[in-house]
This record gives C-alpha cells, structure tokens and sequence, in this order.
C-alpha cells in the first residue's frame, strides 16, 4: 500500500493523475478484507491494465489495482474446455497461451491490451469476433458490501462494447474472474473484410489468423509504450434502420454494416474524417494522421485536454449528421 501515488505508468493515455491510496489486489479474499474496511459509504476505483480508461487528476479514497492472476482449467470433453482465468491477467498473453494450447475462439481478439477483468466490461471485439462469444460466466465482488457474485451470460448483458458493467445495474461490482469456453475444433473466423483481404491467398488456419490480427493491429494503431493512445476512442454508433436511410439520402457513401435488432453500425472514423479532423492538435492531444478514431497524446498530462478534445469531435459529428458519438473508455474520477 502506497499514500499519494502518482498513476502515470498505470494508465495508456500516461496521464499525470495520482490516488490518495493504492492497493494492489492479488486475491478476491484479499479485496473483500479491503472493502469491509473501507469508510462507510466509501467506494473504491479499481484499475486493470489502464488501457481504456481516462483518468482524472486526482482518485480520492482508495483506488484498487487488480493484479489477480490464475488460469485454471475447469473441465475438458476434449472438445469444449472451460478455463477460469484472474482478472489481473494480460488479455494478449492469455490469448496467445490458449491458442497455443490449441484452445480456439479468442484468437481475432489478439494483442487487444489490457487485462482480463477489463474485457467482459467493455465486451472487447475485434474482426467479427466479440469476448462475449466466449465467456460462461463472471465472478465479481460488490464493491461496497464485498457481496460475492457469479453472473451468468445473460446477467452479463453485453451488447456492442458494452455491458450490464458500465450501467448502474452493474457499476458496483468488481471482476475478479472470468470463466471461458474454447473450442479445440472451433472453424476459423475469417470473414471480416480487413481480415479477409489479408488472408486472400492464404491457408485459413488459426494460426494464420492470429499473425494477420497481430500484424493488422501494429499497422493500425500505434503502440501505446511509445505513443499515449487508449485505441478507439469512440464507438462506432448504432442507429436504426429508419435513421440510417435518413442519413443515406445526404450521405448515400456513410459505411454501414449490420448490427442487432433491427438497427445498424456506421463507421465512426468515416463520420469524423469526413469532417476534417484527421491530424488536428489541440493543446497536446492529435487525432491520428493514420486513423480518425485514434486519438494521440503528444504532450497533454491531463485529462481535461482529451475530454475537451473528444467533445468538440462529437459535438461536429452531432451538427453535420445528427449521430451522437460515445466514449469508447471509462472516465475514472471527477472531470474537472
């Protein structure tokens, strides 16, 4: 346990934000002992891997760093396994392990960062594949009561990068495992058009598909060690099917692809590029000159600069086409 501890090396956007208190959580036993002795009525942050949240200057209170590692398989017909694994794991080293185990079905997630606990909260995807597709179930502890829980897929709610954990419903709770199953004869999932037209002349193995991700990804999107980035910084949104045939009779270009109930997914980085914000720099945050939904630190220490940023960003996008962009990552803390 460290007093005022500066966060600039556990979060991907380097912010210069600091906690009052620091934790670092190893078991779930070790979490409810720390909330049992919280103040009453206080409520801990908790961090992962740091890689799609947005840190305010200063976290009051405690703040918890999930550092709960394990991969344990729990059953295995050979076909199916069911491995639960920490919330402090590495996502892409868990990927990597299972897919040399010749477990299958995370691999189109690959060099995604961050931390297990991470993925079913923003219910990560990548290349036609959601985290979603793979989880049995999620263990959690409540974060005031220390409350265990075991949520089902269904208690999950997941839907596009989203999930019963980002609501009030399920803001409470903290991950600290999640159970997966794999598949040793899963088919390979190669239908996404980025990933298709890579693999055009290539073998369709999951081995194939694991190197094309990775390669696409570093490609793409900078490296987070070297250039503060959290990915994505907005959804890409989802409207129905009346709206988008309003927005096509302006835009008949706007890239559409097919989404659930009735509705659509429209291409956020084609909205915001269409308006000229590729390379734009303000107060020492850029929009990627190689992808309009990336947004780069190139100085700015604090939160503030990015939020301001992101809204202009919005606030363009909601004048010109009348879709609301939102926050791919958490704001942790007060803004402002």
């Amino acid at each position: 346990m460290t007093a005022g501890i500066g966060l600039t090396a556990l979060n991907t956007l380097q912010l210069h934000a600091s906690a009052e208190r620091l934790v670092t959580l190893t078991s779930s036993d070790q979490l409810r002992a720390e909330i049992a002795a919280l103040d009453e009525g206080a409520v801990p942050h908790v961090l992962g891997g740091g890689s799609n949240v947005i840190l305010c200057d200063h976290l009051p209170g405690t703040t918890m760093l999930m550092a709960i590692k394990g991969r344990e398989v729990l059953s295995d017909d050979d076909t199916k396994v069911v491995i639960r694994v920490g919330a402090g794991e590495s996502w892409h080293d868990f990927v990597v392990w299972c897919h040399h185990q010749g477990f299958h079905g995370l691999a189109n997630l690959a060099l995604i960062p961050g931390s297990v606990g991470g993925a079913p909260i923003q219910n990560i995807g990548a290349y036609g594949v959601e985290v979603a597709d793979c989880i049995e179930a999620v263990h959690a502890v409540h974060r005031q009561t220390g409350e265990r829980a075991c949520l089902s897929l269904e208690d999950c709610e997941f839907r596009y990068r989203d999930s019963v954990f980002k609501h009030e419903a399920g803001a409470e709770w903290i991950i600290t495992e999640v159970d997966f199953v794999l598949d040793r004869e899963a088919p390979v999932e190669a239908n996404y058009p980025t990933l298709r037209a890579r693999l055009s002349k290539a073998e369709l193995t999951h081995d194939a598909v694991l190197a094309a991700v990775i390669s696409i990804r570093r490609e793409r999107l900078p490296d987070p060690v070297i250039t503060p980035n959290v990915g994505s910084f907005f959804k890409n949104p989802v409207i129905s099917q009346q709206d988008i045939d309003i927005l096509r009779q302006n835009f008949p270009e706007v890239p559409v692809y097919p989404a659930s109930n009735d509705a659509v997914k429209i291409s956020a980085a084609w909205l915001i590029d269409q308006l000229g914000w590729r390379g734009e720099e303000r107060d020492g945050v850029k929009v990627s000159d190689d992808h309009a939904l990336v947004l780069e630190g190139c100085g700015a220490r604090s939160a503030a600069a990015w939020l301001a940023l992101a809204a202009d960003i919005a606030a363009s996008v909601k004048e010109a086409y009348d879709v609301s962009l939102e926050l791919e990552p958490r704001v942790i803390g007060a803004a402002g």
